[in-house]
């Protein structure tokens, strides 16, 4: 299979705060975020892999910033590593200020997709190539964190985790 770069896969999704989605203090619902990243996510693995994907796992969330009601934000999702049958996704969640149209990053998250025939089972996926700084280091961590994850369930013994070892062990 050809290498695809993370850009092949890039998908933005925006949308406004509105009232019913907000919490008592008028800040988007944290799982009203989730979601969104979810389906974007969703379309990037899919864009990566033209397969049926299917959400494996969330790995990290972070909700650095409250989204206040009103707000415009943009859900951007990239593939940041693909393995054999998974596949990595990277967001960055921007939020517009509803008055002065200034655009910061709110938060955070790292999904992981399998790849899937029509009958749910997983199939392999094309390699990533990344091409920015940005990618590179995304690529690199990726490796790191799915050992660590492997290590933690026991599915993998902790001497094998070359690259968690690196960080620790001075050459």
């Amino acid at each position: 299979m050809e290498p695809k770069t993370p850009n092949e896969s890039r998908t933005l999704m925006t949308d406004m705060v509105l009232p019913s989605e907000t919490n008592p203090l008028n800040n988007l619902f944290g799982g009203e975020l989730l979601a969104r990243m979810d389906r974007a996510a969703s379309i990037a693995a899919r864009r990566h892999s033209r397969r049926i994907t299917v959400t494996a796992s969330v790995n990290h969330v972070a909700f650095n910033r409250a989204v206040p009601l009103g707000s415009v934000v943009t859900v951007e999702a990239k593939v940041s590593r693909a393995f054999r049958t998974s596949m990595e996704v990277f967001l960055d969640v921007w939020m517009e200020d509803r008055f002065t149209g200034e655009r910061s990053k709110a938060n955070e998250a790292i999904y992981t997709f399998v790849a899937v025939d029509e009958t749910g089972v997983p199939t392999e996926v094309p390699p990533l190539q990344p091409e920015t700084d940005l990618e590179k280091e995304r690529f690199a961590a990726a490796l790191r964190r799915k050992q660590l994850s492997l290590v933690l369930a026991g599915k993998m013994k902790p001497s094998e985790a070359t690259e968690l070892k690196a960080l620790f062990l001075a050459p």
